[in-house]
C-alpha cells in the first residue's frame, strides 16, 4: 500500500510540474520593462503560438529598461542568439524589441523571415508601431508588430526579392516557381517536343520521295557551277571613343529611418553567429 501511495504522489507532482515546464520552454514574451498587463502578455503568448504553427518560424516580443550599454540592435541580436531562438538550420524568426533605455523600437528578422520582411515591409510595421509607442501605448505597439508579421507572411515573398549583405556586398536572389508557372512550362515543353517529333517523323516517312532522290541529286550536280572572284577590303579610317562611367557607391538604406529609397524587394542583411539578420529600429 505505501508503494502505491508513493507512485500516486509522484505522478501527481509530475502532472503539476509539467505545464509549468512547458510554459517556460514556450515563453516568447519577455516584458522586463513591465510595459504590459498580465492579460496583454497572455494574449500575445496565445497569438504567437498560433503564428508559430502557421509560419513554422519563431516570434518574440521583448521589452527592457536596461541594455547594459548596448544599442537596441546589439541587445536584440544578443538576446536572440544567446537564447538559441529560431526554427530550423537558418534559425528563422523575428524579434520585436521595445528598448526604454535607448527609447528605440527594433525589428529583427532572422533567416528566411528576411524574405518576407523586406526593408520596405519592416519599415511599414515600424510606422504603425511608432504611432502607438509615441503615445505611450506600448501594448498597441507590440500588437501592430504581430499583426504586421502575419499580414506580410500571408502576402508571401514579394516578386524580385533579394537579400543584400551590406558587409560583403553579396546578393542572394530568391527564386521560386508557382504551381501554375510549372504547369504552363510543362505544357509548352510538351507541345514543342510533340511538334518536333511529329515533324521529324513526317519527314522520314516520305516514301514517294525516296525514288526521286537520285534524280534530284543528278539534276542539282548538273546545274552546279563554280565562279571565283578576287575582292580586297582595305581599312581606311578608325575612330575610338572613350566614355568614363561613374561608379555608384551608394549602397541604399540601412537599419532605421523611414524606409525612403528602399527597393520593394530588397532585404538588407548581415551575418552574425551563423545567422542571417536584417531589420532595423526607430527612436520614439
Amino acid at each position: 500500500m505505501p508503494v502505491v501511495i508513493l507512485f500516486a504522489v509522484f505522478f501527481l507532482l509530475a502532472s503539476l510540474l509539467m505545464p509549468f515546464h512547458s510554459f517556460g520552454e514556450e515563453k516568447r514574451v519577455f516584458d522586463d520593462a513591465g510595459l504590459f498587463t498580465t492579460e496583454e502578455r497572455n494574449s500575445f503568448e496565445s497569438q504567437i503560438t498560433s503564428m508559430k504553427k502557421e509560419m513554422n518560424m519563431d516570434v518574440l516580443v521583448v521589452t527592457t529598461d536596461e541594455t547594459g550599454g548596448k544599442s537596441a540592435k546589439q541587445y536584440a541580436e544578443d538576446f536572440y542568439i544567446n537564447g538559441s531562438y529560431g526554427v530550423g538550420s537558418d534559425y528563422r524568426g523575428a524579434l520585436f524589441l521595445i528598448d526604454m533605455n535607448n527609447r528605440e523600437m527594433y525589428i529583427l528578422p532572422v533567416g528566411k523571415m528576411n524574405r518576407f520582411l523586406t526593408d520596405e515591409r519592416w519599415n511599414a510595421i515600424l510606422d504603425k508601431s511608432y504611432e502607438s509607442a509615441s503615445k505611450g501605448n506600448y501594448s498597441a505597439s507590440a500588437q501592430a508588430f504581430l499583426d504586421g508579421v502575419v499580414k506580410y507572411y500571408r502576402a508571401g515573398i514579394p516578386g524580385g526579392q533579394y537579400n543584400y549583405d551590406k558587409e560583403t556586398g553579396e546578393i542572394s536572389v530568391y527564386r521560386s516557381i508557382r504551381w501554375y508557372e510549372a504547369l504552363a512550362a510543362a505544357a509548352i515543353a510538351f507541345f514543342v517536343a510533340g511538334t518536333a517529333c511529329l515533324t521529324v517523323t513526317g519527314q522520314y516517312s516520305m516514301k514517294k520521295e525516296r525514288n526521286r532522290t537520285g534524280n534530284y541529286l543528278k539534276a542539282y550536280r548538273g546545274a552546279s557551277d563554280f565562279r571565283y572572284s578576287e575582292k580586297m577590303d582595305n581599312l581606311i579610317n578608325k575612330t575610338v571613343t572613350h566614355v568614363i562611367i561613374p561608379r555608384n557607391n551608394n549602397n541604399g538604406g540601412s537599419g532605421g529611418g523611414s524606409g525612403g529609397g528602399f527597393s520593394p524587394g530588397r532585404s538588407t542583411t548581415h551575418s552574425s553567429s551563423g545567422r542571417t539578420m536584417g531589420g532595423g529600429g526607430r527612436k520614439f
